[in-house]
């Protein structure tokens, strides 16, 4: 997929220390063809949704997660089915006005996937998830920004810029911190406080090693603004 290809692309190039991903048109993602899907029924060849997911959605989804740079979803549309589950494994979500969110598996019989049953209790609750995934109701972009499910909602029209200004932020700060702080919040979710409270002191030491560090203690010390390189 050329999703994928992208991602991967973006995590090994050095020089990109932001990643944004947006729709194309209209949509921000309403996930798998469904036309496609009863097409195959219709000829009796099945898709392989089970070998679909395990080759083609679910590496995405762990590269994202993985990937030790900040990963935004500027939703601009419809999100939905996998293509929610996309916008909910990224690190930021910032949403168009217009946009909505639909967990719409259980429209059609079927199950969430692409790590949504994993990513949404874990920003909405546990209770409220059970609700999206049972019901299948599409969310607004203000209902999202009230109960967690993104960090900002914008006017259509400054979706492009606010997603911008947003990345630029963030691609100006200490990219391998940002990762180490990734890695150390994404284990989190499986540690106890013992565990957690060692992983943190080994990625600090990591983090001192970096040039970064270097730059934003003598910034503060020197009262001037630090320029992180990202390494």
């Amino acid at each position: 997929m050329a999703l994928a290809a992208a991602i991967r692309e973006a995590e090994s190039e050095e020089s990109v220390r932001c990643v944004v991903i947006t729709g194309a048109g209209r949509a921000f993602c309403s996930g798998q063809d469904l036309a496609e899907l009863a097409e195959s029924y219709r000829k009796d060849e099945p898709i392989d949704l089970e070998r679909r997911l395990r080759e083609m959605y679910n590496p995405i989804i762990v590269c994202i997660r993985a990937m030790e740079k900040p990963v935004v979803a500027a939703v601009n549309g419809v999100a939905a089915g996998a293509g929610c589950s996309l916008a909910l494994a990224c690190d930021l979500r910032i949403a168009a006005e217009s946009a909505s969110f639909m967990e719409a598996f259980i429209n059609v019989g079927l199950v969430p996937d692409c790590a949504s049953t994993f990513m949404l209790p874990r920003l909405v609750g546990i209770s409220t998830a059970m609700e999206l995934a049972f019901t299948g109701r599409r969310v607004s972009a203000p209902e999202a920004l009230q109960i967690g499910l993104v960090n900002q909602v914008v006017p259509d029209s400054e979706l492009t810029t606010e997603t911008t200004n947003l990345a630029q932020k963030l691609a100006s700060l200490p990219t391998r911190a940002i990762g180490l702080t990734k890695r150390a919040l994404n284990a989190a979710w499986t540690s106890d406080l013992a565990a957690q409270l060692e992983y943190e002191a080994r990625l600090q030491t990591s983090a001192t090693q970096t040039h970064d560090h270097r730059e934003g203690l003598d910034a503060f010390l020197n009262k001037r603004r630090p320029v992180f390189l990202g390494h």
